[in-house]
């Protein structure tokens, strides 16, 4: 129940927060970091019980809970974890309590309510990341988009609330989908064992005719594809990603888009793996054109927010090509991908905020020159860049590195040209350093303050120790 406790825990811990800052200006905030800060030390606290004390390794679904919720149509509240998962959770606690560590003198207005979203919008994802009854996952999937679209529509920029409603549609007509294949697989359990059944692990053994599941993966891996996202369902995530706040943009790049892809590993290929790999060609073609297109169109903006948007499609479609490679290694470097990015991105992020409290802009033409005044600032910037084009030593190297060489056993030719894509990242990168942070200095902006040093250095440090020494990522078969 330790599960369902800390999902409990945050949506009280918002609703206090909301409450309390009623009657106490700047409680909200407190509230929300040491609930977030205890909840992630249980979390971590529960997994070392389980993992020494009772021999339990994850490399498989371990299920924790498992009751009747709705009994008519056999739907049951079952919840349960892996690595995938635990790793998953474990960025979503760190990136969490950098949102409210950027949100803390960002929001002004309705500052309860906001952290009260915040909480839900974590709770959400953690549901996504443990569930394994199907309608509870899709349950958790539309708990995590509801207070998402709200950060964004609130506390966002200019046009929030424009970004904020092709975010739901695009993410509301895709979850539909995912509804129906749901509510079919069901159904063709109840046909083929005489009993409904939305429990993924009864899914795993059904046997289903290639035709029929054809359309069923279809179903669910448009609405991941969407969520990831991948061309040509990608055009909600420049305009969310340049309107939310800042903490909505890490939250939105570091774990939301996670989500696309954990349910593309989980749903798509472990459900369906004949039907995915017969769709692997269009897949991969999908990825190379995100890859492309994305490195391109980060290139051509002049928005800080609006540049590094554009960055997450290319990086994400190396996540989508090297999981439709059907190869381990490539496999490995989606999942090193997935968390680098996770990283790397919020990073950016944070730092994109950081600048537009300094100077109210996030156009690349009003700034320059900041390393005079800010060399700490701009040093995080372009460790942050050299992230994100791969730099050796850092997370982002391995990741992409794994994924190509893997893909390109399979499928050398798209390895080729997703390669260029490593090359585009390292152009739009020293772009944006560049007009950020060099040339001749057009303002002198504050360096970064302690708490923003604490924010970059954290995440620094963890994509330096991945870099490194990434085995702490690759020790773990992630369910191969």
């Amino acid at each position: 129940m330790t599960l369902t406790f800390i999902m409990l825990a945050l949506l009280i811990a918002g609703a206090l927060a909301w409450r309390a800052e009623k009657y106490w200006q700047g409680s909200a905030k407190w509230l929300a970091l040491i609930s977030l800060a205890l909840l992630a030390t249980i979390f971590a606290v529960f997994v070392l019980n389980q993992a020494f004390n009772h021999n339990n390794d994850f490399a498989k679904l371990q299920v924790m809970t498992q009751v009747d919720w709705i009994k008519t149509f056999n739907i049951q509240y079952s919840i349960a974890i892996d690595q995938l998962s635990i790793v998953l959770i474990a960025l979503t606690w760190l990136l969490a309590i950098i949102c409210v560590l950027v949100s803390w003198r960002e929001i002004q207005t309705h500052v309860g309510f906001y952290y009260f979203n915040l909480l839900l919008t974590i709770a959400g994802i953690i549901g996504v990341f443990i569930a394994v009854d199907m309608f509870l996952f899709f349950f958790f999937w539309e708990v995590m988009l509801l207070p998402m679209t709200a950060i964004i529509a609130i506390w966002g920029h200019e046009k929030r609330q424009f970004a904020a409603l092709k975010f739901f549609i695009f993410t509301q007509v895709s979850s539909l989908l995912m509804l129906v294949a749901i509510i079919a697989t069901g159904y063709f359990h109840l046909l083929q064992t005489g009993q409904l059944s939305f429990y993924y692990l009864d899914w795993l053994v059904l046997d289903i005719p290639l035709e029929m599941s054809q359309y069923l993966m279809l179903g669910f891996f448009i609405a991941f594809a969407v969520k990831l996202p991948s061309v040509p369902v990608h055009s909600w995530l420049p305009d969310a990603h340049t309107q939310a706040p800042t903490a909505g943009s890490v939250l939105l790049a570091g774990v939301l888009l996670k989500t696309g892809a954990y349910g593309l590993i989980r749903f798509v290929i472990f459900l369906f793996p004949q039907a995915s790999m017969q769709f692997a060609p269009i897949a991969a073609t999908l990825a190379v054109v995100s890859i492309v297109y994305g490195a391109k169109m980060a290139f051509a903006q002049q928005d800080f927010k609006r540049l590094v948007a554009y960055s997450s499609i290319s990086h994400m479609g190396f996540v989508m090509l090297a999981l439709f490679a059907f190869n381990s290694t490539a496999y490995q470097g989606a999942i090193v991908t997935m968390v680098a990015h996770g990283l790397s991105s919020a990073a950016l992020f944070a730092m994109a905020g950081m600048i537009y409290q300094r100077i109210h802009s996030r156009n690349l033409a009003d700034m320059g020159g900041f390393w005079q005044s800010a060399p700490r600032m701009g040093g995080f910037a372009l460790a942050f860049a050299g992230a994100a084009f791969g730099l050796p030593g850092l997370a982002n190297f391995i990741g992409e590195f794994l994924s190509l060489v893997g893909v390109f056993q399979v499928l050398p030719e798209f390895a080729i040209v997703a390669a260029l894509g490593l090359i585009g990242s390292a152009i739009y990168g020293m772009v944006l350093f560049q007009s950020s942070f060099q040339g001749a200095p057009k303002l002198d902006i504050v360096d970064l303050q302690s708490r923003e040093l604490i924010i970059c250095g954290s995440l620094f440090l963890m994509l330096l120790a991945i870099g490194l020494y990434p085995t702490l990522l690759l020790k773990f078969s992630f369910g191969v």
